[in-house]
Order: C-alpha cells, then sequence, then structure tokens
C-alpha cells in the first residue's frame, strides 16, 4: 500500500504567535498550519501553557532553519511568588513548603549574580527531559523522584524590573538554549532562603523574532483561509540572520541544489565559518564556507 501523503499547501516562511496562556505550543502549531492550510509546520523553542509570547512557527522549507532559531538567545519577562515553593515551580503544581522570610531588593540583585554567565542548572521535576526514555513529567506525575543531572546554561542577563509588594518580584533574562525559567526561580527563592516559583512567564523576544510583531492566537480562527493571513508570514532567511549571507553564481546555485560545493562570490563568512547562500534574492544552502564555496549541509527546495 503506498504511503499517504500529507495534503496541504507547500508554502515556506515563519509566522511569530503570540501565544497566550492555557495554550499548549503544539496547539499553536497545528492551528497555524491549519489556518494556513499548510502541509509542513514546526516550532522553535517549547513554551509551557502556562506562558504567553513570541512562539515562531516555521513552515515548509523554514522547518530546516529551525535550529538557528532553538540556538539564539531568547528574553524572558516573569514574575516569581516568594516564599511558597511548589512541586512543579509554577502555579499549576500543589505548594510543597512555605516560608515567612521575605529578601529586601537589594539581596534579591545582589543574588542574581549567581545566576549569570555560564551556570550550571538542574530542570524542574516537572520537564520535557528524557530520563531511561521517558519524560520527566510523566514520572513525576507517577509520584517518581527524579534526580535529574545539571546541564550547562548560558545567561546573558538577570536583572530585578520591579518589586510590585514584599512577595512578588518582576525578573527579566535573555539566556541562551535549554534554559528553565522555573528553575531560575526556584534556585533562587533557594539561595534567598524564602523559597519561590513563577506566576506569570511571557517571551518577549526569541533570536530576530519580537512578541510585539507577533499576530495574536485568535486572529488564526478569524483569519483561516483567507489569503491575507499569508501577508503576516516572514521569509525563510528571517531564521538565518545570525549566519553571513553568500551570492553564488548560476552554476554555483545548480551544484549546491544537488547537494555539491558550488561556487560563491565575495562575503564577509570566514574559512569554516557556517553560512547561507542566495541566488536572485531566494535561499539555495546552508554549509561551510571554504574560499570560494559553499560546502552544504542543508538544501533548500524552493
Amino acid at each position: 500500500m503506498g504511503r499517504r501523503r500529507n495534503k496541504g499547501r507547500d508554502i515556506s516562511g515563519w509566522l511569530v504567535v503570540d501565544k497566550p496562556a492555557g495554550v499548549s505550543s503544539s496547539a499553536v502549531v497545528n492551528k497555524a498550519r491549519w489556518a494556513l492550510g499548510a502541509r509542513k509546520a514546526g516550532h522553535a523553542g517549547t513554551l509551557d501553557p502556562l506562558a504567553t509570547g513570541v512562539l515562531a512557527v516555521a513552515f515548509g522549507e523554514a522547518t530546516k532553519t529551525v535550529p538557528y532559531i532553538t540556538d539564539a538567545l531568547k528574553a524572558y519577562r516573569f514574575t516569581v511568588r516568594l516564599g511558597v515553593a511548589t512541586e512543579t515551580d509554577d502555579t499549576e503544581g500543589a505548594i510543597t513548603a512555605r516560608s515567612d522570610s521575605r529578601p529586601s531588593d537589594a539581596e534579591i540583585e545582589a543574588a542574581l549574580g549567581e545566576f549569570t554567565g555560564e551556570i550550571m542548572q538542574v530542570p524542574p521535576q516537572y520537564s520535557a527531559v528524557k530520563v531511561e526514555g521517558e519524560r520527566a513529567y510523566r514520572l513525576a506525575r507517577e509520584g517518581e523522584a527524579l534526580d535529574l543531572a545539571a546541564r550547562p546554561l548560558w545567561v546573558e542577563l538577570l536583572r530585578l524590573v520591579a518589586r510590585p509588594d514584599a512577595d512578588h518580584v518582576e525578573l527579566e533574562m535573555v539566556c541562551g538554549k535549554g534554559g528553565y525559567v522555573r528553575a531560575i526561580a526556584r534556585d533562587l527563592g533557594a539561595s534567598l532562603g524564602c523559597l519561590g516559583h513563577v506566576v506569570t512567564l511571557r517571551r518577549i523576544w526569541s533570536g530576530p523574532f519580537e512578541a510585539e510583531d507577533g499576530i495574536d492566537f485568535a486572529l488564526l480562527d478569524e483569519m483561516a483561509g483567507d489569503p491575507a493571513l499569508d501577508g503576516y508570514l516572514l521569509p525563510l532567511e528571517t531564521g538565518l540572520a545570525e549566519l553571513p549571507e553568500l551570492r553564488c553564481t548560476p552554476e554555483g546555485a545548480a551544484r549546491l541544489r544537488n547537494g555539491n560545493p558550488g561556487m560563491v562570490l565575495t562575503s564577509e563568512a570566514e574559512y569554516g565559518e557556517e553560512a547561507w547562500a542566495s541566488y536572485q534574492g531566494k535561499p539555495v544552502a546552508i554549509g561551510i564556507y571554504k574560499t570560494g564555496e559553499l560546502h552544504p549541509s542543508r538544501v533548500f527546495n524552493l
């Protein structure tokens, strides 16, 4: 029996959705794919259902650029409730401990330094980390106490934004791949001796994508099937903003499209650096630049 093909349009590009609270990242992707009638879609960087903000959805050939957004720096604005710890490190879990201690603003700002630069972070018990092939959150729901290994995380910035009251603190963080804001809240509370968990979380930007430029999730229902929705799509190459662009010759483009090294024109790329090649304004391939040529690792079929 022949393999069933996915139905839908072959469109390529990025759609930035401003995800609301209470919706999973996969639900956003499925809704966006349905609204645009797209054949293939994926996202760059999961957000917890509690979280809001930037969820960048890739369509078609843009899915090949997802790793470059996943690896990019991201910024979060979040509120920590001091004095209470929960089993999930956010408001969805049961309370596990309380504290009457409340640190001063100065004590909080001093403690933030422990969580900047290259740090080691233990993921929350309720996380998507795999333990012997199983997701940690599934094992945690079954009552298992997990001994999760600490992982390196680059934190570019962690600063105090506001202190609405003694029980709450608003923070902003810029970090690299794999960071858990819930773990920051948990560990900051432990360091201050007052406990803590996340009550609100918003991703304000991710790589080149910003929440203020995102389409409202509700519009996906309202505009489903409307050709005007295509106007919200950003070009595939938006996901390659951190890589140098190389323009290639007609012959080079043909060779690259067949997966072979192709001739490129002058660029700012250095020997051995990852870059992407374009021809007549369209992306052709991503690869490693070597004198006068790009050696492709991913080829775009546009």
